[in-house]
């Protein structure tokens, strides 16, 4: 019987691509949805309201969150602050109460963010013991993993899947990137000294079907490439791929007037190695920077 994997955010860039991965390797995929259910591979729920049958997560071999606003989608209301926080704490929370209610082991693979770090850490190298960082994300992350106890409570071994930059030409940062490089405007950002914790989307991908697949791996583990890198570098590379010139910067107070809060954690610097996920035995596809930006391109 092929293991049956429940995954919520599934209509999201890694979201769809997980489901495409694991269905294709011969898993179960359920999607769990916020309206009636219409298929056999759906399940309806409302984690605002907390609403989540835990009779519907019996026999799961893992449950995969990866539900959440978009944090770069919309400038930063107070409004979409709070709807940011509530789309990812109320829904991991929900989740988390359901698999310990089902009494249970079940696999818990929970979406966190590298923004736990903080926005701006120099030229300091991360790890998953790194202490946290400040700033709205900072505190966001450290709520949305916390909502996680529940499960890690009952027994579940729960791993939390601190991500970097998702390389995707599609959707995402790199996707406006992409695009600025295209109208060859895709010079450094601010300095172009800071460090992006870059992955490519097949690599992302990979380690989340890791994780569902390793449950002796728990707690923190950062998923980003082996080798953080500057912007100025990332963006250079993305250039040279596409015969764009890279000479054109996107100044800081120009970012800040578009971007307004999040600015800050698009010009800060976070040197993050994914020490826990290598130590585990997991391999990127895409270890370096030309092998990324060829992928997603």
């Amino acid at each position: 019987m092929a293991p049956r994997i429940v995954l919520a955010g599934s209509s999201g860039l890694i979201g769809s691509a997980l489901s495409a991965y694991l269905t294709a390797r011969g898993d179960e995929v359920v999607r769990l949805v916020r309206r009636p259910a219409r298929t056999a591979g759906e399940l309806s729920w409302d984690p605002a309201a907390g609403r989540l049958d835990a009779g519907a997560l019996q026999g799961a071999a893992a449950v995969v969150n990866l539900a959440g606003a978009g944090v770069g989608d919309k400038r930063w209301s107070e409004d979409y602050k709070a709807l940011i926080r509530s789309s990812r704490v109320d829904t991991t929370r929900t989740l988390a109460l359901a698999v310990a209610a089902t009494g249970e082991p079940i696999r818990f693979v929970n979406a966190s963010a590298v923004g736990y770090y903080g926005s701006d850490r120099g030229d300091d190298v991360l790890t998953e013991e790194s202490a946290p960082g400040q700033g709205f994300l900072a505190g966001l992350v450290r709520d949305w993993e916390a909502a996680t106890a529940p499960a890690a409570a009952s027994g579940a071994p729960v791993a939390l899947a601190r991500t970097g930059l998702v390389m995707d030409a599609t959707g995402g940062a790199f996707a406006r990137l992409v695009l600025l490089t295209k109208l060859g405007l895709g010079g450094p950002i601010g300095s172009g000294k800071q460090y992006w914790p870059w992955i490519s989307l097949h690599d992302e991908v990979r380690a989340l079907a890791w994780l569902v697949d390793h449950p002796e791996v728990t707690g923190a583990v950062n998923v980003v490439g082996p080798d953080p890198l500057r912007q100025a570098a990332i963006a250079a590379a993305i250039a040279a791929r596409l015969h764009r010139p890279h000479v054109v910067p996107a100044p800081a107070a120009a970012l800040k007037l578009v971007l307004g809060e999040f600015a800050d954690d698009v010009l800060g610097s976070q040197r993050v190695i994914p020490a826990r996920l290598v130590a585990s035995g997991f391999r990127h596809d895409h270890p370096s920077i030309e092998d990324a930006v060829a992928a997603m391109l």
